[in-house]
């Protein structure tokens, strides 16, 4: 009995990553407002009856991408601006990791970046949270550094989200010269560690 039961879990979240990965595919090219509950289980393979067993609307579906998208960001935000190490060497690391994570996941931030600001009222507020979640987790690890003496949590917290933001702007910038010849890339790169470098300065100055 355990041994069916198994298998029908196995399945059942096999069908859940299925319209997940259908739905990402197809968010490629359209907004999460213009999907179709029909053409999501047509591309993964399922009949339409089966998407209600895992996703109550096609904005559960995108909550759900948002939780799977952030979760593949999330790693890389963290290890990018929890650092109290404004280095050149640091910055241009950063920089590094950003755009190789968009190589690896250009699905993950081509949505987010589209329906951070889209037409779906669920997935905005829960991008906003989870970055919101971001921030915070960012201002307790900055808080820890003695460079953070004198600052208040507010302060803290304001730096987190203009760390957190800028990461995403960088990331989109990224997105957008995938294909692009490399002096494209290039300059998406200088122009990325310029800002970070500002954002330093800021930090390192904001107390005088």
């Amino acid at each position: 009995m355990s041994h069916t039961l198994g298998a029908r879990q196995a399945q059942k979240l096999k069908t859940r990553q299925a319209l997940l990965d259908a739905a990402l595919a197809l968010l490629e090219e359209q907004s999460l407002s213009s999907l179709g509950l029909r053409e999501v289980t047509r591309a993964a393979g399922v009949a339409p009856t089966a998407f209600y067993r895992h996703f109550g609307s096609t904005a559960d579906l995108g909550v759900a991408l948002v939780e799977e998208a952030l979760g593949s960001l999330h790693p890389m935000i963290r290890t990018t601006v929890a650092t109290a190490d404004d280095s050149e060497e640091r910055i241009t690391r950063a920089v590094d990791l950003i755009a190789r994570h968009v190589a690896e996941y250009p699905a993950h931030v081509r949505f987010i970046a589209r329906e951070r600001h889209g037409g779906v009222q669920p997935v905005r507020e829960e991008i906003r949270e989870q970055l919101t979640r971001f921030a915070r987790e960012v201002r307790d690890e900055l808080a820890e550094d003695a460079a953070a003496a004198g600052w208040s949590g507010d302060d803290l917290l304001m730096l987190a989200h203009l760390y957190v933001d800028q990461m995403l702007i960088t990331a989109s910038l990224f997105l957008e010269a995938l294909d692009a010849p490399e002096a494209e890339r290039e300059r998406v790169t200088r122009l990325a560690t310029r800002q970070l470098r500002l954002i330093s300065v800021g930090r390192r100055h904001w107390l005088d």
